[in-house]
């Protein structure tokens, strides 16, 4: 059976959707004092929680998931249940310093009001006890205070992959940190910078320099034998 000539035409001129690569990948990410600016203007509840994602590299729902039952004191690791990790996968991260620190201060606001008096959250990170849910309209008004306007939360799993690469970790321990499964993406959080490449100049020629300063100096003589 035969197309009608009408059916025929269309199929024939029907238009082909080229695919286009993926170049809109956000460039996004804090410096330090960007970083402290938006603290300053966060809501109490959400500074430590940025904090967390800044040093760690997690995702808000991972943080936003976290008990004290996920917290050994003792050891001082945090570990992330596997359901609670985006790729299934559980995943431990150290307390040292600041990040020691940030959960100390969470023991303390452990404490909250309710009707009938004070309770303790079992979550570490936690509004009157209830779960950190939906905050862009807080998040938004303090970027824009801090004049880093347009910068997502996500921003901070950026800036906390760059500081590990830049602090020297090897990449697999920063993947493991950070729970990126690929190093394909973990490469892509990896921003570089006209700072960096201004830096990566620098100890390239302080290399050479190195290298002159260090290199033997062939004396004339020994250089000339044997040349008629």
């Amino acid at each position: 059976m035969k197309e009608a000539p009408d059916r025929q035409k269309r199929l024939a001129t029907m238009p082909v959707v080229a695919l286009l690569a993926e170049h809109n990948a956000r460039q996004g990410f804090f410096e330090r004092g960007e970083f402290e600016a938006l603290c300053a203007h966060l809501p109490p509840y959400l500074q430590d929680f940025a904090r967390f994602a800044y040093l760690s590299g997690w995702r808000k729902g991972e943080i936003a998931s976290l008990t004290w039952a996920d917290v050994d004191r003792e050891a001082r690791i945090v570990r992330l249940r596997p359901g609670a990790s985006k790729n299934g996968e559980g995943r431990s991260l150290a307390l040292e310093d600041d990040l020691w620190e940030l959960v100390e201060r969470r023991r303390i606001a452990r404490d909250y009001q309710t009707p009938t008096g004070s309770a303790l959250s079992p979550l570490v990170f936690h509004l009157r006890g209830e779960a950190v849910g939906d905050f862009r309209k807080a998040w938004a008004t303090a970027c824009n205070k801090a004049g880093v306007a347009g910068r997502l939360f996500h921003d901070l799993r950026r800036t906390a992959v760059r500081n590990m690469v830049r602090a020297g970790v090897p990449q697999t321990v920063a993947m493991r940190t950070s729970g990126h499964r690929t190093a394909a993406v973990f490469r892509r959080y990896d921003i570089t910078t006209g700072s960096d490449i201004r830096e990566a100049m620098r100890r390239t020629q302080a290399h050479i320099i190195r290298q002159s300063s260090e290199s033997r100096v062939v004396p004339m003589e020994a250089a000339s034998d044997g040349i008629a």
